[in-house]
């Protein structure tokens, strides 16, 4: 204990140096305003500016690419909740609940909120990054192809089972998202799958058009078909702050979202947007009032966003404990400390504890930086609101055009989100949830490769999924949940044939008693 804090004691000494601090600051608010345009997403945005951290030494690199990481994860929130559009992939579920705030005229305690919560998990998740990096690495080693099949089949039953609506539904909604997935190059065999004819194709359906259309395009539908259309909500000052009821409510699930993110984060994979979801599926089902999300509840919001800064930590264990990247982030930025001469791994700890600890220390800084920078601008962000909607749906939808168009540099993924955006529309008026296609969308790829990876390995057995304890484990736990949702249908239905049959008798009854 006493070695970690003389460890991190000298992480501060060099996060706190003008030039490692003016980075972390840099890096804080291109994350930021790449996190509110839809379309960019961390990954771009590092991706972008990878070549300019080349002319800086190993530590300013790294933590200016991990500025941008967690400033993204910051700043999609702010047009989740003010637009309903995700600013990236990680903020879709923000967008169900924390919009419904905003119509209420509660975007500011929905902004405050969102933004004191992702800076208490991403601090807590970096005490746990200090702590834990070198153990729950070790564990997640053990997880192979059949193991990450089994889990990510589990977190589908999960977060369809824990939806709060139908089953059915969701799991539809969700094998949706999972046939899309398929369109596009096959990652084993090369062959070109539903692409009809457009090359554009290749690398799939992109989650950011679909995210958008889903979200943004069918929010305008829906509103621009009211009779009536909203009203503009002009806020007060004092109402840009949470009241003492909604800090209640966000407690816990601020507390949860961190813990489930960061263990999530270890596991490779889009762990930031798998958070989200589990996050906002655990809430709804452990609330006393579920019927109030989707309609503005504060938990839907301080859950998602939690879970995914805390995920963003989670993510670096692996990659500085292990040099095992756990998605496609962490691997650029694995990549550019690898362009410094930097061995991420075991030995990194004791080779270059200046570079390790000062990552860790200015990770601390990070989250100050944004909290400040966050919290002050709450007010400029909800005034956006005052603009009359007949102005600020054009350009919103310009906004998602470009941002759309910004990605790839391509029409067909403006054609993509315009198709999703009537989808989206048609779905949410049959009451479909669609947030499950988005997440479907994102696991397709993994789980493909991971049941032909254990297939290979098992010369085409199914076996192999039973003789691993750990993928045991899971697909057990999920066909609990299977069973558990069959036992809620047939009860369902047992109540129905009661309340037919009480009508039913009531009916015959009632010639005899006149």
């Amino acid at each position: 204990m006493l070695e970690t804090l003389q460890n991190l004691y000298l992480g501060f000494s060099v996060a706190l140096s003008p030039v490692v601090l003016l980075y972390a600051f840099v890096g804080c608010i291109i994350g930021t305003l790449v996190g509110v345009l839809p379309g960019v997403g961390p990954l771009a945005g590092i991706s972008l500016l990878l070549p300019v951290s080349f002319g800086l030494d190993a530590t300013s690199a790294v933590v200016l690419l991990a500025g941008i990481y967690y400033g993204a994860m910051y700043g999609g929130s702010t047009t989740s909740i003010l637009m309903r559009i995700p600013g990236e992939a990680a903020s879709v579920m923000t967008c169900i609940d924390g919009y419904a705030m905003t119509r209420k005229g509660r975007g500011g305690p929905a902004l405050a909120i969102a933004a004191v919560g992702s800076y208490i998990a991403g601090t807590a998740s970096v005490v746990g990054l200090m702590f834990l990096a070198p153990p729950l690495a070790r564990f997640a080693l053990r997880f192979g192809p059949p193991e990450y099949l089994a889990l990510l089949v589990l977190g589908l039953l999960v977060l369809a089972f824990m939806s709060g609506g139908s089953m059915l539904k969701s799991l539809s909604m969700a094998a949706l998202g999972l046939l899309f997935g398929m369109i596009g190059i096959d990652p084993m065999t090369g062959f070109f799958r539903f692409h009809y004819g457009l090359v554009e194709l290749g690398d799939g359906i992109g989650v950011v058009p679909v995210a958008v259309g889903l979200f943004g395009l069918s929010e305008i539908l829906l509103t621009a078909g009211q009779e009536k259309p909203p009203e503009v909500i002009k806020p007060r000052l004092r109402e840009l702050l949470p009241s003492r009821q909604e800090w209640r409510d966000s407690t816990w699930p601020i507390a949860r979202g961190t813990l489930l993110g960061f263990l999530i984060g270890i596991i490779p994979g889009s762990a930031h947007i798998i958070s989200s979801f589990v996050s906002y599926a655990v809430e709804r089902r452990l609330s006393k009032h579920p019927e109030r999300f989707g309609q503005g509840a504060v938990e839907g919001v301080a859950g998602p966003e939690s879970a995914n800064n805390s995920a963003t930590s989670g993510a670096f264990v692996p990659m500085l404990a292990l040099g095992v990247p756990s998605g496609p982030i962490p691997a650029v930025m694995l990549a550019a400390m690898m362009v410094h001469g930097i061995s991420p791994g075991p030995l990194l700890i004791q080779q270059q504890p200046e570079l390790f600890w000062g990552f860790i220390a200015s990770m601390y800084v990070g989250n100050v930086v944004l909290l400040i920078l966050n919290l002050p601008l709450v007010g400029l962000f909800v005034n956006v609101l005052r603009i009359p909607y007949p102005l600020l749906y054009p350009a919103i939808l310009v906004f998602c055009v470009l941002g759309v168009y910004a990605v790839n540099g391509s029409v067909v993924d403006v054609g993509i989100m315009s198709a999703m955006g009537a989808l989206g529309y048609g779905l949410r008026k049959f009451d479909f949830e669609t947030a499950p296609i988005v997440l479907g969308l994102v696991l397709a790829p993994m789980i493909e490769m991971s049941f032909r990876q254990s297939l290979s390995m098992s010369s085409g057995s199914y076996t192999i999924f039973f003789h691993r304890p750990i993928s045991l484990v899971l697909l057990l736990v999920a066909l609990g949940f299977i069973l558990l949702s069959l036992r809620t249908l047939f009860t369902k239905v047992a109540e129905w044939r009661r309340k037919l049959g009480l009508e039913g008798e009531a009916e015959t009854k009632e010639p005899g008693n006149v």
